[in-house]
């Protein structure tokens, strides 16, 4: 496949119904039609299809039961779909997709993913690209600071659009632009990817450092060298013209380490508080997306050997039982 367009008549279907899920279909309503929905947990399928509400996400958004057309099975969900925005959490991509059986070859996929596909150590467009066959002109990204539970009050969101093609990186973002939600446009697929899982780590690693009592000063000093580590990452394991100042990019990354919001930043919280991870993570409703992609990061790292001191440190906290406290204290002295 050389091109890949949008029309403008595209039907857009959302799978997944986390809250990042839901917000995203607030805000496609606002433009379509009808929106697609594949909901495979029956509670809340019911209560959308007859109450307009997901009691579990998000329970004060209220649908148009006319505009929303939510079901449990994917086949009919994404083949009647030509735009198919996937918002499950990362961890369970693979799951979410295993009941597929129709072709994908003519769809436009949007991952709205923050995460990596643990076990396969691939980005979510990655993943599309080798296991279902998709060229990346198919595949775009839907990025930016956006905690779903601002965006269900429409508090004002800037949100990038990445498509290797800028024509369907505008078309798509028309999708989306609503009074409150604000659309630029971006080709830079693989960094936008990575930086929304870069992020999560560094917001974990905050949250450590809150954790255990550390203050603004320091939490300033370890955020900015967060940024640096994200832009260094980034330059060295693909080089390409961007700036990681943008909001996509830094603003998503302050958002993530600041916000009452940020799973990561709560993870890191409750072990830096003395937790174990096991615990932590049993103490989490939702899914924290940083506790897989420090994994993933080490392990695709190992292909570049890029110094990243704060991915390592959170790494060796979740997975090799260093102590958050030994292991903050060491990465102090290799901060600037």
């Amino acid at each position: 496949m050389t091109e890949y367009k949008i029309g403008g008549a595209a039907r857009c279907a959302v799978i997944g119904y986390g809250s990042w899920a839901t917000a995203l279909v607030k805000i496609l309503t606002a433009n379509e039609t009808c929106v697609g929905w594949y909901v495979r947990n029956p509670e809340v399928l019911e209560s959308l299809r007859t109450e307009g509400r997901n009691p579990r996400y998000l329970s004060d958004i209220r649908f148009d039961t006319r505009r929303i057309a939510p079901s449990d099975d994917l086949d009919a969900v994404v083949a009647s779909a030509d735009i198919v925005v996937l918002a499950a959490p990362s961890a369970y991509v693979k799951e979410f997709l295993a009941p597929l059986t129709v072709s994908l070859e003519h769809k436009f996929i949007l991952s709205a993913v923050k995460g990596i596909v643990p076990g396969e150590y691939q980005t979510v467009a990655e993943y599309l690209h080798s296991r279902y066959g998709l060229s990346y002109k198919q595949i775009g990204i839907i990025s930016g600071p956006s905690h779903a539970e601002e965006v269900s009050l429409e508090h004002l969101t800037y949100l990038t659009v990445v498509c290797t093609d800028p024509g369907n990186a505008h078309r798509l973002s028309e999708r989306f632009a609503t009074p409150y939600i604000a659309l630029s446009c971006s080709n830079d697929l693989y960094g936008v990817e990575y930086a929304a899982i870069l992020k999560n780590i560094y917001a974990l690693a905050v949250g450590m450092a809150v954790g255990l009592g550390y203050s603004d000063n320091f939490l300033a000093v370890l955020i900015s060298n967060g940024a640096m580590e994200m832009t260094r990452f980034l330059s060295r394991s693909h080089p390409a013209e961007r700036d990681t100042a943008a909001s996509v990019y830094l603003g998503d990354l302050l958002v993530t380490c600041y916000s009452e919001f940020s799973r990561n930043r709560r993870l890191g919280l409750l072990v830096g508080r003395g937790m174990t991870v096991r615990a932590a993570l049993n103490e989490m409703t939702m899914v924290a997306e940083g506790y897989f992609a420090a994994e993933c990061i080490r392990h695709i790292n190992t292909q570049h050997g890029i110094e990243i001191p704060i991915a390592d440190m959170v790494y060796d906290v979740l997975y090799n039982g260093t102590p958050a406290r030994k292991a903050m204290q060491a990465l102090t002295s290799k901060l600037i």
